[in-house]
């Protein structure tokens, strides 16, 4: 359970860091501000044309008797705008960090050189081209994954009890998990490391995961959050990053180097 408070505190970390870059943290801001225009109008959209659809889709219950035909397509609505809303909160750092792929990469790389001992940081030695496919492509398979486990927790949903109060709760957690891999592939990809890769390094420290991306999941719900946020996010996960693969780091404010232990090597490919 130590890693739970380790996590979070790579967020808090890099959200610091951030705070004394400021430059850093104003172009930041900017991939997260377009994402959350684009994501806006499509939840107004839905907000105000939901019914309209629930109703196209539902001709089977145009004869039921009143109020049950209201009930149930209120309700499916609901449900509807409440998957799109998780969809959003687990879509929106993929979004954010493909539109603000040369500004997080940039970003990656100045905390790579201030915490690394030697002052040097990993890079990929690809074209910009090639970064963005290869990020594109890799954050496309999260969000299937995401999806499914979306789809998963929406049929759990109904379950009396259980669908009311420990759902949420595990979609929190698996929320936490996509948007820690999201963020960690920032310096990951530039270190070579592939997403089966990637999945099996996070798997391996569930808790230190959950600790960093729960919280951010949740504070993610609250509107303009997540844009002012994110470059601190990307920061702590590049610090995060580094303890996954056991890369020392250089301690803030007395320049002590932390040397944190090599992960298990052969580990098993991810389900």
């Amino acid at each position: 359970m130590r890693d739970l408070g380790v996590g979070f505190r790579y967020l808090l970390k890099g959200q610091r860091w951030v705070a004394r870059h400021g430059r850093q943290y104003g172009f930041g801001l900017l991939p997260g501000l377009i994402t959350l225009v684009l994501y806006a109008a499509a939840l107004v959209a839905l907000a105000l044309w939901g019914e309209d659809a629930v109703t196209w889709a539902t001709p089977f219950a145009d004869d039921w008797s009143s109020p049950w035909l209201g009930l149930f397509r209120g309700f499916l609505t609901a449900v509807l705008f409440a998957l799109s809303l998780l969809l959003a909160v687990v879509t929106f750092t993929a979004v954010t960090l493909l539109i603000g792929q040369p500004f997080y990469e940039n970003l990656s790389e100045k905390v790579d050189r201030d915490v690394s001992p030697d002052g040097h940081a990993p890079e990929s030695g690809l074209p910009l081209w090639r970064e963005l496919w290869i990020s594109a492509r890799d954050s496309l398979r999260i969000v299937v994954r995401a999806a499914l486990w979306g789809v998963l927790l929406f049929a759990c949903g109904f379950i009396p009890v259980v669908g009311q109060t420990a759902v949420p709760v595990i979609g929190f957690f698996v929320t936490g998990f996509f948007l820690t891999e999201e963020l960690t592939a920032v310096a990951l990809q530039r270190r070579s490391v592939e997403l089966r890769t990637r999945l099996t390094l996070l798997r391996s420290r569930k808790t230190l995961v959950w600790g960093f991306g729960t919280p951010l999941a949740v504070a993610f719900l609250v509107p303009f959050v997540a844009v002012f946020l994110m470059p601190g996010a990307v920061a702590g996960a590049t610090l995060m990053a580094r303890d996954l693969l056991g890369e020392e780091i250089r301690e803030e404010g007395d320049g002590d180097v932390t040397t944190l232990p090599q992960p298990p090597s052969g580990s098993s490919s991810p389900a």
